[in-house]
């Protein structure tokens, strides 16, 4: 495992992709679990998305959340927006970063921004150029990008197709999103080293479901050919509303838990990173699929019960 990146740089994805999924949460405890995974030594959290409020009410107090976060030093914050009106919004808020989506397949981006995807990448170096101007930058999420619940397998030229268009937009990174949990180890190889060798400089970050259990399995086929930026969902919280069936992220204590153990460092306090899990089991009310949640770590150890002689 000599060659598997030294580092890893992981976005915590749990406040927004995990919350959105859920019946709607109080802002305050949105803000608490914010506050708290700032504290777990994750790098990277994206917080909010500036939507409109019909389209996914769960993100209604986007505005309110950010105003109430205590933002750490040393983690950066960003924010999903699905056009202009919404990367307006998220710069006003005062946001450096800003994520934009565009769904590979054209049935899932009407369903998802009730447009098509030529419409989206249309109006994309409008998003691009404001957040530019503004001296932030903007992230493409390619999504579906390894199928779709409506038309099924997306072609990888499609996929490379609307990853060129969003570069030539300014995009400033990629990121593919497996929102149906549909992605495979030989998928995640054959798409990555096609965009390495069309896009050999871009700055690539992936997303991953665990839909069909092979969250963790996509990121090792990922990590060996050298990708070492993941999103992650605190307790495998997530999902998406316009994708039947795609329900959790994989766990970023999960991630964490087996990267650690190959050698490759994240920065996240994996203990404290569990206990944040449960603090979202609460906040949600249900019980969530992470399996380090549920056991912890490999290294935990239990207190043998004394044998009773007979």
């Amino acid at each position: 495992m000599s060659d598997l990146p030294e580092r890893l740089s992981l976005r915590e994805v749990g406040p927004r992709d995990g919350l959105q999924n859920e019946e709607p949460v109080p802002t305050a405890g949105k803000v608490a679990l914010i506050d708290a995974l700032s504290a777990t030594g994750i790098g990277r959290i994206e917080a909010v998305s500036f939507v409109h409020p019909r389209a996914i009410p769960q993100m209604a107090d986007a505005g309110e959340v950010w105003g109430a976060v205590a933002p750490a030093a040393g983690v950066r914050y960003s924010a999903l927006v699905p056009n202009l009106r919404g990367a307006e919004r998220a710069l006003d808020a005062g946001f450096a970063e800003l994520e934009v989506v565009v769904s590979a397949s054209d049935t899932h981006n009407r369903r998802n921004l009730n447009r098509s995807t030529e419409e989206s990448l249309d109006d994309l170096a409008a998003v691009v150029d404001l957040a530019h101007d503004r001296a932030a930058s903007c992230q493409v999420i390619v999504s579906t990008a390894w199928g779709c619940p409506y038309e099924g397998d997306v072609p990888v030229e499609r996929v490379l197709s609307v990853a060129g268009a969003a570069l030539r937009h300014g995009a400033d990174s990629l990121s593919y999103g497996d929102t149906t949990g549909m992605a495979t180890p030989s998928r995640v190889t054959r798409l990555v080293g096609e965009t390495r060798s069309a896009y050999p400089d871009v700055a690539l970050n992936l997303h991953f479901h665990n839909t069909r259990g092979t969250g963790l399995a996509n990121v090792l086929a990922a990590l060996q050919l050298g990708v070492a930026d993941f999103d992650a969902s605190v307790g495998g919280l997530g999902g998406c509303p316009y994708a039947p069936g795609a329900t959790g992220n994989i766990a970023t204590e999960e991630l964490v838990h087996m990267v650690e153990d190959m050698g490759v460092t994240t920065g996240v306090d994996l203990e404290a990173m569990i206990d944040v899990a449960r603090q979202a089991e609460r906040l949600v009310g249900r019980t969530l699929p992470s399996q380090v949640l549920r056991a912890g770590p490999r290294t935990r150890t239990v207190t043998a019960t004394p044998i009773r002689e007979v």
